[in-house]
């Protein structure tokens, strides 16, 4: 069965908490879309919501940002246990170099547009693959169907990596990536627009 971590930039931040814990008891993590208004245009949450969100549930930390090693020590200090850099960004390699010495989950995210090979020299170093499956920056946009046989690629070639795809995601969409090989979807309007959100990650764990 995959797993769900809804995308809190999906959430009503002004009852994030609330929302968070109610999501909580049906996901496996928390997801935290951290942008820094360079890597793309948006800006988001930082640690202080992380922090606030602290054992709700696990925090999966997706850093949108262009200097990601910056940023680990921080999110390491407020309880990330995943925290995922994008291919594109600036020293990914010195950020994974971090957060593994922390003894935090590592992921390598990269978008679309990126070539799917550009994550082969980090590949090693990481825990998990992140496939953007819209250009990074805001939420609502609509899912890039080839998305889905990145994510059968990868499942062949790296059998035992968590691989995780945000974007787009939600009930329409979750058993074909299921059965392309992801384990970890991340969906936030589909979750947060719905009215009836647990419902919407029940089913989207069935497939």
């Amino acid at each position: 069965m995959v797993e769900i971590a809804p995308s809190m930039l999906g959430a009503n931040f002004g009852e994030m908490k609330r929302e968070a814990m109610l999501v909580a008891p049906h996901s496996a993590y928390l997801h935290m879309d951290v942008m820094d208004g360079h890597f793309v245009p948006n800006l988001t949450m930082g640690p202080d919501l992380v922090k606030a969100l602290r054992g709700i549930a696990d925090i999966d930390v997706h850093l949108m940002v262009a200097n990601p090693a910056d940023f680990i020590q921080d999110f390491s200090d407020v309880g990330a246990d995943i925290i995922s850099v994008h291919v594109e960004a600036n020293n990914p390699e010195k950020a994974i170099k971090l957060i593994k010495e922390l003894n935090i989950k590592a992921g390598i995210a990269l978008n679309p547009s990126t070539p799917s090979s550009a994550i082969e020299p980090y590949i090693e170093n990481v825990d998990l693959i992140l496939v953007m499956s819209v250009e990074p920056g805001y939420c609502g946009q609509s899912f890039h169907e080839n998305s889905i046989e990145r994510v059968r690629i990868y499942r062949e070639k790296y059998p035992d990596k968590i691989i995780e795809v945000d974007g787009g995601v939600g009930p329409e969409n979750a058993r074909l990536l299921a059965e392309a090989g992801a384990n970890l979807l991340v969906a936030g309007s589909a979750i947060f627009g719905s009215s009836n959100p647990i419902k919407v990650i029940e089913d989207m764990k069935k497939g």
